[in-house]
């Protein structure tokens, strides 16, 4: 059975948060988890995922939770399992929520690619939906969707721009002392998520 859908915050908090790339624009609900995180201070994407998902919620200036900005901040540094301490919910179809679910499985320092994905997931024949759910993920980074490449090994497309999604690629293997390598055939720890509702998150949840 379908899981419940969180509900729409009664507002958004936005703040810009720096990294060694560029700003990252961040969006969270008085819960302290995060709704949107995306790459530029004025990007167009930004403003569709937030307009696609939280229409008519009012935003707010804010300042980011001490526990999401020094999370990120270590990811960006190279601890890898700081992007676990980040507390998010996002809001989607079951099919794109399950889809969030397993991008958060696949270990920074390899790649995965969208059959092995829709395989992954029980749906080998919905590699394209796979694809546009991957596009549509309103989390970047936390969710890692630059984590998925062509069959061909090429990046194809990311949202962020291509010469970010070889950053982050390159970043994370360097982190990790591991060999850019695609995790098509490598299994995955289980999560029980079952217990949560539809888009909850699937890391640590702490308080600012």
């Amino acid at each position: 059975m379908p899981g419940k859908r969180p509900e729409r915050p009664a507002r958004l908090l936005r703040d810009l948060i720096d990294t060694p790339i560029a700003q990252m624009q961040l969006f969270w609900g008085d819960d302290g988890r995060v709704r949107v995180l995306d790459f530029d201070r004025d990007s167009p994407r930004t403003a569709r995922l937030v307009r696609t998902w939280y229409r008519d919620v009012p935003v707010e200036a804010g300042a980011a939770p001490a526990a999401v900005s020094e999370a990120l901040s270590a990811y960006f540094e190279g601890e890898m399992a700081a992007l676990d301490r980040v507390p998010w919910r996002t809001i989607g179809s079951d099919f794109q929520q399950t889809v969030w679910r397993a991008l958060r499985d696949i270990p920074a320092g390899t790649t995965t690619t969208y059959a092995a994905l829709a395989a992954r997931i029980g749906r080998p024949t919905a590699v394209r939906a796979v694809g546009a759910a991957n596009g549509a993920n309103p989390v970047g980074v936390v969710i890692p969707c630059h984590r998925v490449i062509g069959a061909d090994g090429g990046l194809t497309g990311y949202g962020g721009g291509l010469d970010r999604k070889r950053w982050l690629l390159n970043h994370e293997r360097a982190s990790t002392g591991r060999e850019i390598e695609q995790a098509a055939n490598t299994p995955v720890p289980h999560r029980d998520t079952a217990a949560l509702p539809s888009g909850d998150t699937v890391g640590k949840s702490i308080g600012r």
